[in-house]
């Protein structure tokens, strides 16, 4: 095992950054479920072919993956409180 393991996985050949695993789980569960919202949102709206609701629904899928760490600064290179703050920061964002 690398230390890369810690931080990445890698599904179908293609690596993806893992979630801060220093959000605690019911804050880790609101932003994943609204990250699924968000990405059904995204398939609504396309299948609609409405490209306004698409792109706002896409910026909520961005939000919630910032907030899990899994897009925007590497989670592993910042202190714990600047992580959780930012993951808080992004759920109050999206719920309101």
């Amino acid at each position: 095992m690398t230390e890369d393991d810690e931080h990445w996985i890698v599904l179908d050949g293609r690596r993806w950054r893992r979630s801060d695993p220093a959000l605690p789980e019911d804050l880790a569960a609101a932003l994943r479920s609204r990250l699924g919202a968000a990405r059904s949102a995204v398939g609504v709206a396309k299948r609609a072919g409405d490209d306004a609701a698409a792109a706002a629904a896409r910026r909520r899928v961005d939000l919630a993956k910032h907030g899990l760490g899994e897009r925007g600064p590497r989670w592993w290179e910042e202190p714990v409180e600047a992580r959780l703050e930012r993951a808080r920061a992004a759920l109050e964002q999206l719920d309101a």
